[in-house]
């Protein structure tokens, strides 16, 4: 395990970077916070780390509290990694960060990786702008399919791959470019589902305030 290194700054700020302000930890929370995963599902999601450098940083955020490693039960038998408390009150910094990236965010190169489940957190922050509430929301996307828990606050996950675990509150219809463009801060989910480009389904709290904009105007 490597020594931690510090600024050596008395700033809370500094402080902080000296735990999270190393390459791909910060992105690893993001991954965590869809619940425990094993190394090799962290590894698939981060395309570009060694396995090398992923196994320094699982240590190192187990060393600093933000981890913990646990082996599953038979007949998994696997080790998976999942957030403390302290690691899953990262969210609203991941939250921050994305909201500040907004803008160089750009089109879609040739060379950038994509995973569905990357626009949870832009689209949970879409969610709580449009005033849509709390629930379980699913959404299908060019991308993939994913699950959302909207203004549920907790220890639980924040969201995960696939349908939704049991009936959703409402359900997402949505293409990449529409993704994207809520990604980047250009387009609002109120307008998005007025302007049909946000298919909106289901009978929960969170379907029925999104709808509500289609009879507003």
């Amino acid at each position: 395990m490597s020594p931690r290194r510090s600024y050596d700054q008395y700033c809370s700020a500094a402080r902080a970077l000296d735990t999270v302000g190393d390459r791909w930890t910060l992105l690893i929370v993001r991954e965590l916070l869809a619940g425990p995963r094993r190394y090799t599902d962290l590894h698939a999601d981060l395309p570009g780390v060694s396995t090398d450098v992923l196994a320094s940083r699982l240590k190192d955020m187990e060393r600093d509290g933000l981890t913990t490693r646990r082996r599953l039960p038979p007949p998994a038998a696997a080790y998976v990694y999942e957030l403390t408390v302290r690691g899953r009150a990262l969210l609203p910094v991941l939250e921050a960060l994305g909201a500040w990236g907004a803008d160089d965010l750009g089109e879609r190169r040739p060379t950038d990786a994509v995973r569905a489940h990357w626009f949870a957190l832009p689209l949970l922050r879409a969610l709580r702008e449009a005033g849509a509430g709390e629930g379980l929301v699913e959404v299908h996307a060019d991308e993939g399919d994913f699950h959302l828990y909207a203004g549920m606050d907790g220890d639980g996950p924040v969201y995960g791959d696939g349908p939704a675990p049991g009936e959703p509150d409402a359900r997402l219809v949505l293409d990449a470019g529409t993704c994207a463009a809520l990604s980047r801060g250009e387009l609002g989910l109120r307008d998005a589902v007025r302007d049909g480009r946000v298919g909106v389904t289901g009978d929960g709290t969170v379907a029925k305030a999104l709808r509500e904009v289609l009879r507003e105007g």
